[in-house]
């Protein structure tokens, strides 16, 4: 699945942004955390920008140690970087707490599982945020007839891809 992530076009993000932002309804200033691109990774890059040209608060993860939940700080254009683990950055803004949580995927089912990267930093985010929506980013390449799930993994409520909102049947 890695492969078949990386040799996708990452400036699909752009369709992709313009599905999210006319088919996801944000209420007004909502904290919104998404994700800084990892190589291969489809990139949101412009649905961060666009969101806080909304007035849309945008929140990027910062990789907490092995076995912790994931914490969000603030981002807007321009503010500093910083480089973590795994390849990863997130801002030097203060820490807050989504509203909405997009969450990357290496693959994804139309029963709204994904899989991730396997360190269950998202599977133990979400756990601890029963009450957030999270949605499912990827391309269409990533879908799959079936995701292994266990009983503690919990279903997105929606997937986009850039082809658009990905029809899910639980």
């Amino acid at each position: 699945m890695m492969a078949l992530r990386a040799a996708q076009d990452p400036a699909l993000g752009s369709l992709l942004t313009e599905h999210i932002l006319r088919d996801v309804a944000l209420p007004p200033g909502a904290r919104v955390a998404g994700v800084w691109p990892l190589p291969g990774e489809i990139d949101l890059r412009p649905l961060w920008h666009a969101l806080h040209d909304r007035d849309y608060i945008v929140l990027l993860p910062q990789t907490t140690p092995r076995g912790e939940i994931l914490q969000f700080r603030r981002w807007h254009p321009g503010c500093g970087m910083v480089h973590e683990r795994f390849g990863t950055q997130c801002p030097d803004g203060e820490l807050d707490t989504p509203d909405i949580i997009f969450v990357p995927l290496l693959a994804f089912d139309r029963r709204g599982h994904r899989l991730g990267y396997g360190g269950g930093y998202y599977d133990r985010t979400l756990a601890a945020y029963p009450e957030i929506p999270a949605i499912g980013f990827g391309y269409a390449a990533q879908e799959v007839e079936e995701v292994p799930c266990a009983p503690h993994d919990r279903q997105l409520q929606a997937i986009f891809t850039e082809g658009g909102k990905v029809v899910l049947g639980r």
